[in-house]
């Protein structure tokens, strides 16, 4: 791998790992954290969205495996944000992000919901309602256009938004979330390719550190971690997405 310093190297692949395993654990598939961690360490650009889509795809596949197995994953959950979010992030794809002061509106919001997580304005969690599906579809057709923009998943904005509006617990909204980047990081990805660009080959060198850490993330997560670990573990995790997207 030559696109950090050979002094760096094994920091870098170790902090890779670690994002892979934190986002792997809440369903995430931890493309906002492999982008700050690679625009730190000087990635060029053509690298960054690619690689975090690559990543994304195959964080978010393992993690949803792992839930799957405990059945967690609710169908009637996934589709109506699933049925307007693949083409929104499709279409997201081909667009060239500019808009920063969007972005900074968008890492806001996060912050709050991740303060939300921590219990800053109420410790008691929502119970679980019936999901109004209009709704859901409007949601999911934005995440999935800001998604491909901004080359990620869109399941760190999913997730709060599930969580806030009490239409599931918080380890179906790590199911949902899962499969949600997944499909949302084909779509993404399928933009960026049909938009003339190619996956560059040193994207793929990260795959396998970011697969050992998502697997040993995806593992804990779904069965070994307690909701109140799993709620602290997400919030820190949205925390860090609005960081990287407001800086």
């Amino acid at each position: 791998m030559t696109l950090i310093n050979n002094d760096f190297l094994i920091l870098f692949c170790l902090l890779l790992a670690v994002i892979a395993f934190l986002y792997a654990s809440v369903g995430h598939g931890g493309a906002s954290g492999y982008l700050a961690l690679m625009s730190i360490c000087a990635f060029p650009i053509y690298i960054l969205k690619p690689s975090a889509l690559l990543l994304n795809l195959f964080v978010s596949g393992i993690s949803f495996f792992f839930y799957y197995k405990k059945d967690f994953f609710k169908p009637k959950l996934f589709y109506p944000f699933a049925i307007t979010s693949v083409p929104a992030a499709f279409i997201g794809g081909m667009i060239p992000l500019e808009n920063t002061i969007y972005k900074i509106i968008v890492g806001l919001i996060l912050i709050l919901a991740a303060l939300r997580l921590f219990g800053l304005f109420n410790n008691k969690e929502k119970e679980v309602t019936k999901i109004n599906i209009p709704l859901a579809m409007a949601i999911g057709f934005g995440i999935g256009l800001l998604s491909g923009m901004l080359g990620i998943g869109g399941g760190v904005i999913l997730s709060p938004i599930l969580l806030l509006l009490g239409w599931a617990t918080l380890k179906e909204t790590a199911a949902i979330s899962s499969l949600f980047i997944f499909v949302n990081s084909i779509a993404g990805l399928s933009g960026y390719l049909l938009d003339g660009k190619s996956i560059p080959t040193e994207s793929f060198y990260l795959v396998p550190i970011a697969v050992f850490g998502g697997m040993l993330g995806a593992y804990y997560g779904s069965g070994l971690f307690s909701n109140k670990v799993l709620k602290y573990v997400l919030a820190t995790v949205i925390l860090m997405a609005s960081i990287k997207l407001i800086v």
